[in-house]
């Protein structure tokens, strides 16, 4: 596990622009000037579309680039501004690479230091005690109960996010998509894949997918 330790700048918005922020909702809500259905369809649109679109491309990237791949392993911030993605929480970044023998996972111990500019909200799930806790104590337990079954002999190393230092997962690209677009595998790439919780894997319907992917 990374030896990085918290000296907090919360990811976590204050709690004084957190109740402005809840009173400016309820206000809007309120004047009928927009609906709290479509305040949750823009969240969740953020959350899971447009911010982990983002890190779905830096991965892709990675994945048919080897200069890129090399640059965004030794010098993370470098490699992703130059795909135009920064901004606040996103200031101190390290990717670190999925591969036969290691498996990696980010979890935040303290709060949720999460790298906003690339991977979009944090899930509920990432903020929760019980994830954050139990990352620690049994990841592999964690990660079986997202579906993500290892071999006893994958090391799983849990990487702590903080203020100073924010991680994203590299995972492994799945057999069967040799001479794929940067734009089809992005499309493959997922959040949770990116946070460590997940592999990513070929839908079962997927034409181009041979039957060595699940």
């Amino acid at each position: 596990m990374s030896d990085d330790h918290h000296s907090h700048d919360h990811t976590e918005p204050p709690d004084s622009l957190t109740l402005k922020v809840k009173a400016l909702e309820s206000l809007l809500i309120e004047k009928g000037l927009v609906s709290e259905k479509t305040l949750d369809v823009l969240i969740e649109t953020y959350e899971h579309k447009v911010g982990p679109r983002n890190g779905s491309q830096v991965v892709a990237k990675a994945w048919t680039d080897p200069e890129f791949k090399a640059w965004l392993l030794k010098d993370a911030n470098g490699a992703i501004a130059s795909l135009g993605f920064t901004g606040r929480q996103g200031e101190h970044m390290r990717v670190v690479e999925n591969t036969d023998k290691v498996h990696n996972l980010v979890v935040c111990t303290l709060c949720s230091c999460y790298p906003w500019p690339v991977l979009g909200l944090p899930p509920v799930w990432y903020k929760s005690a019980p994830y954050r806790a139990r990352a620690v104590r049994d990841p592999r337990g964690v990660l079986a109960e997202f579906g993500t079954q290892l071999d006893g002999d994958i090391q799983i190393e849990v990487w702590d996010s903080t203020a100073e230092m924010r991680y994203l997962v590299l995972p492994q690209r799945p057999m069967g998509t040799e001479g794929w677009s940067e734009e089809k595998l992005a499309d493959i790439v997922t959040r949770n894949s990116m946070i460590g919780v997940e592999q990513v894997h070929i839908s079962s319907d997927d034409p181009s997918a041979d039957g060595e992917v699940s």
